[in-house]
C-alpha cells in the first residue's frame, strides 16, 4: 500500500514538524513571563493547562529557551546551586 501511495518503501516522517502544542502560545508566554518573571515551570504549566494546553514542564522549558527567555526560578524554599 505504501509503495502505491508514495512511490517509495521508505519510512514516513514521524511527529508533527513545525507545529507543536505551544506554537499558538509564544506571544502569551513571552508577555506573561516578562510581567511575572518569578513563575516556576510548574506554575507556567498549570497556567497553560487552564488555557486548554496540556504539556510537560520540559516542553515549557524548551520553548522558553527557544524564545531566548532565561528561566532560573526555583520553587519556594529551594536555593539555586552554583554550577
Amino acid at each position: 500500500i505504501l509503495k502505491r501511495e508514495t512511490g517509495s518503501l521508505g519510512p514516513k516522517r514521524q511527529g508533527n514538524p513545525g507545529v507543536g502544542k505551544l506554537s499558538s502560545q509564544h506571544e502569551w508566554l513571552r508577555s506573561h513571563v516578562s510581567e511575572n518573571g518569578d513563575l516556576t515551570l510548574d506554575e507556567l504549566t498549570v497556567e497553560l493547562a487552564s488555557r486548554g494546553v496540556t504539556v510537560h514542564r520540559s516542553a515549557v522549558d524548551r520553548l522558553l529557551r527557544r524564545l531566548g527567555l532565561s528561566h532560573k526560578k526555583k520553587p519556594a524554599g529551594q536555593r539555586a546551586t552554583a554550577t
